[in-house]
């Protein structure tokens, strides 16, 4: 009896044991805390392409000041220019915590495995994300960001101080890939397969784009700035087939998120000065860029800050190119290389030497959306450059190649084209800048915060 008694002890005492090892272990294998550089790359891509370059708030906002988009709803609305801080939380959290972080950990991730090709990867997509962060809110955090419990409250970067960054980190991701690390992304990189080569043209087309934002900044002339850019530009995309695009599989749950925002449960359509556009253009785009209204199979936008509302059924929405479940996100496009090459022709050369480059860009434009040459050819030479419209009608043609960006929004401010008709009841004149959110308001108070949707970001000065 008693040898029973210890064996029957033994044995509680090892279940009691493995119990304790089993309770104690605070892990848990459906969320690690560290993973490989290629789990965290996927994820990231497809959160700047679904909710920071569309699908978030401030991406249809955008949209509704350009004009581009309108809200079947009473005013005042954002149409008309209403924005609450707290509009903005989600935005700011999918820009810091989804994408920023979770690139500062890709990077350093790959530095020390020695993977350059990732932190290559990651510095790109940082400078993209900070560009993207900044345009929107001027001044944000940065270099004292990302230190965890260290610092809680980091201060704000000037905006001036972030474009350096952005080149910076556009430089090195452009060295780390010219190391030929032998580990290269596969299918965790969801936008270029880890083609190498199409990563240093974005960096390169990056480049160019934010040198040209730079033109009327303080301190910098549109001569250098647009030399800047040129020389970049002798690197950065060469065809349509480098477009920086996320493609969507139109299943249920892998639909593109512009399709999200316009199907007919939502209250966003086209506006109409976007629509009415192709006709006064005589714009053979139309039939491709914009779907019919299904009530009347009209092309029809609605406008902007109106009393009343109607049947969203007698309004247009993106046609299938850039509207369908299945259809891509041009987050950067060739085109927009083009047009960044007309425009810095222009300012260096004049409008004559611009034209060529700009006839170009309309031409990579149309045979990507399948406008067949002669169409594109007499809508092109309705459209001929001269000395007193050439800036307009080059960011005029770049705002409808770049459909949807978040570009346009920067190019307006710098340009003032497209020009845009007054918002019947706007609260104000169009926005300079989007307002900073409530939850960093209350975390991370800084005076920056007080600004308003009429204070001029730092290169907006002029």
């Amino acid at each position: 009896m008693k040898k029973v008694y210890i064996i029957l002890l033994s044995c509680i005492l090892v279940s009691v044991t493995g119990c304790k090892k089993f309770i104690d272990v605070n892990k848990n294998p459906n969320q690690p805390i560290d993973v490989a550089e290629a789990q965290i790359l996927a994820p990231v891509e497809l959160a700047i392409a679904s909710n920071l370059y569309a699908g978030g708030g401030v991406a249809v906002n955008v949209q509704e000041y350009m004009q581009v988009a309108a809200l079947n709803q009473v005013a005042p609305n954002a149409g008309t220019y209403l924005m609450y801080n707290t509009d903005m939380d989600g935005d700011w959290t999918n820009l810091y915590v989804t994408c920023l972080n979770n690139l500062v950990t890709l990077n350093q991730k790959a530095v020390a495995d020695g993977k350059t090709n990732y932190s290559g990867v990651a510095k790109i997509l940082t400078a993209y994300c900070l560009g993207t962060g900044t345009d929107l809110w001027g001044d944000i955090p940065y270099s004292n960001a990302f230190k965890g419990t260290a610092v809680l409250t980091p201060a704000y970067d000037s905006q001036k101080t972030i474009y350096a960054d952005i080149q910076t980190l556009l430089d090195g991701g452009i060295a780390d890939i010219a190391k030929n690390s032998t580990v290269t992304p596969g299918g965790d990189d969801l936008i270029y397969g880890g083609n190498m080569s199409k990563w240093t043209k974005l960096a390169y087309t990056l480049k160019a784009r934010y040198y040209m934002h730079l033109t009327k900044a303080p301190g910098y002339t549109a001569a250098a700035q647009a030399q800047l850019a040129l020389t970049a530009l002798n690197n950065a995309m060469a065809s349509n087939d480098d477009d920086f695009k996320m493609a969507y599989s139109g299943a249920a749950g892998g639909e593109n998120p512009w399709q999200q925002d316009f199907i007919s449960a939502s209250t966003v359509v086209l506006g109409d000065t976007f629509v009415n556009g192709f006709t006064t253009r005589s714009d053979p785009r139309l039939t491709v860029m914009v779907a019919p209204a299904t009530a009347t199979g009209l092309y029809t936008g609605l406008g902007q800050g109106l009393t009343t509302i109607g049947s969203l059924e007698n309004y247009s929405r993106p046609g299938d190119f850039y509207g369908a479940t299945g259809a891509y996100n041009y987050i950067v496009n060739y085109s927009e290389v083009l047009f960044l090459k007309a425009e810095a022709t222009l300012i260096t050369s004049g409008y004559t030497s611009a034209q060529p480059i700009y006839q170009s860009a309309i031409q990579s434009h149309m045979a990507k959306l399948g406008i067949s040459t002669t169409s594109a050819n007499s809508y092109i030479a309705s459209r001929a450059l001269t000395s007193s419209n050439a800036e307009q009608l080059i960011i005029e043609e770049k705002n409808l190649a770049n459909f949807l960006s978040l570009e346009n929004f920067n190019d307006y401010r710098r340009t003032g084209y497209p020009v845009l008709p007054a918002v019947p009841g706007a609260l104000l004149a169009v926005p300079r800048r989007v307002l900073y959110p409530e939850v960093e308001i209350i975390s991370n108070p800084q005076p920056q915060q007080s600004a308003t949707l009429s204070d001029r970001l730092w290169w907006d000065s002029k």
